[in-house]
């Protein structure tokens, strides 16, 4: 019994360690030695802008100033606003755009993949940009993202993010793991090809869109793979740049739980994810779901830590006890004490870990009902300036390296 907790315990120990901080380290070092740079050309081409909005009035008309203010010959650009069944103030707003050419498209509430499915066929452009409601654009982004398809292997492409730095540690530590993520997308670019791409801001070669199942958590990555394996390469572009809000760690549980059970769908709905088709298949699986199995592994370590023996036992209880202890604590931590640089921390991620596990829900209800609105506790805060009122922006905190 001594032998199999001691092998359990050290086992989950290592394959935690391998996904948070070995594959990591790794991945740096080959992406450093890679060689395959992205040959961009200063070609304008057509671009077709579906924004898909659920009750998006807070965001809808920065929106379209940031979209109209680009850098980007006006006459190229094609916009269509899709409203998901909104309730509020959407499709007011939308229609009041339409002197400046923005299109209005509604139908009924049916979900992202829905609303996709009809407003994409009524586009024509040959670059298709699928963009979320929320963020807004660098004037440059467009052109820089466009650039990229000079490159006849890319198929589609992302922008970096920058995060509004938040005021509270909470908002601090989630935009710290956004920061992670696109540490790891800048590297898997210069591999190769990242896994999908942000379904904030999407372009991606017209004639490789295809319609989404019903259903579908994850359009961001379903449609991308589906590229990628037909060769083409999914990139992240670090020059050109999105802003967004930091979000509260309620809204980033949810988000996770979607995101997670969405890698879980995407096993179902394609297999040769894991297969030899799949060029990138060490990466995926060592950057997705080796952190998939992190919170079967601490309690993997939880329940292996009763079979240890007693002096290991005792510290590896006890080294639990405290990293739990100090999640807890965390709420009733004011932002003032010191002590909260290292609480909010273990908080966000036992919380996420916590949404990692409740993926599995997936399996037992209809997908469409893990789709929750976002919450920012800055909502109201501008991640830029407003096109129409040029002021100094709240300083960001940078996601790109």
């Amino acid at each position: 019994m001594q032998i199999l907790s001691i092998t359990i315990f050290a086992l989950a120990c290592a394959t935690m360690f391998y996904a948070l901080f070995g594959y990591p380290l790794l991945l740096g070092w080959m992406a450093r030695h890679a060689n395959n740079p992205v040959h961009k050309d200063d070609k304008l081409r057509t671009v077709s802008f579906v924004i898909a909005v659920y009750n998006g009035e807070k965001f809808l008309e920065r929106k379209l100033k940031t979209i109209l203010s680009l850098n980007y010959p006006r006459n190229l650009m094609d916009i269509l606003v899709v409203s998901d069944g909104s309730t509020d103030r959407t499709d007011e707003i939308a229609r009041s755009f339409a002197s400046q050419g923005v299109r209005f498209l509604r139908v009924p509430h049916g979900g992202k993949a829905a609303a996709l499915n009809a407003a994409v066929p009524l586009v024509a452009g040959e670059i298709l940009v699928l963009n979320d409601v929320r963020q807004t654009l660098d004037p440059d982004c467009l052109r820089h993202i466009i650039a990229c398809f000079g490159d006849p292997k890319v198929g589609s492409v992302s922008p970096r993010t920058v995060i509004v730095e938040g005021d509270i540690h909470e908002e601090a530590a989630t935009s710290a793991y956004w920061r992670y993520e696109d540490w790891i997308r800048q590297r898997l670019t210069r591999i190769d090809s990242t896994f999908g791409y942000s379904g904030a801001f999407a372009a991606m070669r017209r004639s490789l869109w295809i319609p989404l199942p019903p259903g579908t958590l994850l359009d961001d990555v379903y449609v991308p793979l589906k590229a990628f394996f037909q060769g083409y390469r999914i990139l992240y572009e670090p020059t050109a740049t999105m802003y967004d809000f930091p979000t509260v760690l309620q809204s980033e549980f949810r988000r996770k739980v979607r995101l997670q059970a969405g890698l879980y769908q995407m096993l179902m709905i394609m297999p040769e994810l894991l297969g030899p088709r799949n060029r990138m298949r060490f990466h995926f699986l060592s950057a997705k779901y080796g952190r998939i199995v992190i919170p079967y592994c601490m309690i993997a370590i939880a329940l292996a830590t009763i079979g240890l023996p007693p002096f290991w036992r005792s510290l590896a209880a006890w080294g639990q006890i405290v990293f739990y202890g100090l999640a807890v604590l965390d709420p009733l931590v004011t932002d003032r004490f010191p002590l909260k640089k290292l609480t909010s921390p273990i908080r966000t991620f036992v919380v996420l870990m916590a949404a990692s596990l409740a993926a599995v829900r997936v399996y037992f209800v209809s997908p469409t009902s893990l789709w929750k609105e976002a919450s920012y506790r800055s909502a109201t805060a501008k991640p830029v300036p407003d096109p129409a009122e040029p002021e100094e922006p709240k300083v960001p905190t940078s996601t790109g390296v």
